[in-house]
């Protein structure tokens, strides 16, 4: 791992937060809402979740004039996110257009990247990082910012969308780049990624050791780590049923955040990390994300751990 060192002692440096959250706010068009859009992004939902859970949550959020002043980052502030507004003259700006072969989406604006110089000096010895990019927005200079310690999750799709105003999306091939290596763990919906590429193809461009989540909606999704010369492991995991489906939108972007919350934490599960309860953990919070209209449906703590329960039961019956 490469990385910015504090020499910090261990432990959370003195005015660290436990995550740094990178990424520009996606407005997703909508005609539920009367602006015309909610805000999105995997910032915006990875925020609110890893802040719910318990963690205190940095995020720097690239916004585009509108989205400036939008109400939803009055919820990451209520939720106790301490949050910076990097301005971008364009902001990612999409419709999403659920299909039963997948999701459609059609881009209406790129995104301007987020600069490298505007971290805050205190959150740099921060014990986690996810960098959640929705419109290739962070360059790879990002790669070396968190420490060379800190545990470092990536929203993968995010540097995968080949982008033309007004024009379907294009999925690009994934390829190894400086921040696909620097991730510990790297998340990634099997929609947004040719379904040809064997999972072994797309690990190859991680770090040895790294972990792969790849989400397949109310399928559950596959979990692949692997040593080099070793043979890759491959653990499908189960979804968590919601009890009814509002807003299908941000559930990877909270899957990824909370299932990172659990590494950079493992109290949250109780260290049971080896049972696999960070995945149960994160496929919970991703069913009640989709009980909600947007970001309203990012739920507590106490209502991912009663989720979690209703996984066990329903495991255990099986």
């Amino acid at each position: 791992m490469v990385g910015r060192s504090t020499g910090a002692p261990g432990g959370t440096p003195p005015g660290a937060p436990d995550v740094v959250i990178v990424g520009a706010a996606a407005r997703d068009v909508t005609a539920d809402d009367p602006r015309g859009w909610r805000l999105g992004g995997g910032v915006s939902y990875g925020a609110l979740t890893t802040a719910r859970l318990g963690l205190r949550t940095a995020a720097l959020v690239g916004v585009d004039g509108p989205a400036e002043t939008a109400a939803e980052l009055d919820l990451l502030r209520q939720a106790g996110v301490d949050v910076r507004l990097v301005p971008l003259r364009r902001g990612p700006v999409f419709a999403n257009i659920e299909r039963p072969e997948g999701r459609l989406q059609v881009c209406h604006e790129r995104s301007d990247p987020i600069p490298l110089d505007v971290v805050p000096s205190a959150w740099y010895g921060a014990p986690g990082w996810i960098l959640a990019p929705v419109a290739a927005e962070l360059a790879e200079g990002w790669a070396s910012v968190p420490d060379s310690a800190a545990t470092v999750a990536v929203g993968w799709q995010g540097l995968l969308r080949d982008l033309i105003p007004g024009q379907p999306v294009r999925h690009l091939r994934p390829t190894s780049t400086a921040i696909v290596r620097r991730a510990d763990l790297i998340g990634l919906s099997r929609d947004d990624v040719d379904r040809s590429i064997p999972l072994a193809e797309l690990y190859r461009a991680l770090r040895s050791g790294a972990t792969l989540a790849v989400t397949q909606g109310d399928r559950g999704g596959l979990i692949a780590d692997g040593r080099e010369g070793a043979r890759l492991h491959l653990r499908h995991y189960p979804a968590v049923p919601s009890h009814a489906i509002v807003d299908p939108t941000g559930a990877g972007d909270v899957f990824l955040a909370a299932l990172a919350a659990a590494r950079i934490e493992p109290r949250l599960v109780g260290g049971r990390i080896g049972q696999g309860l960070d995945l149960l953990l994160a496929a919970a919070a991703a069913s009640l994300v989709l009980e909600g209209s947007g970001m309203l449906g990012v739920s507590s703590r106490e209502a991912v751990r009663r989720r979690m329960a209703e996984g066990l039961a329903r495991m255990a019956a099986e």
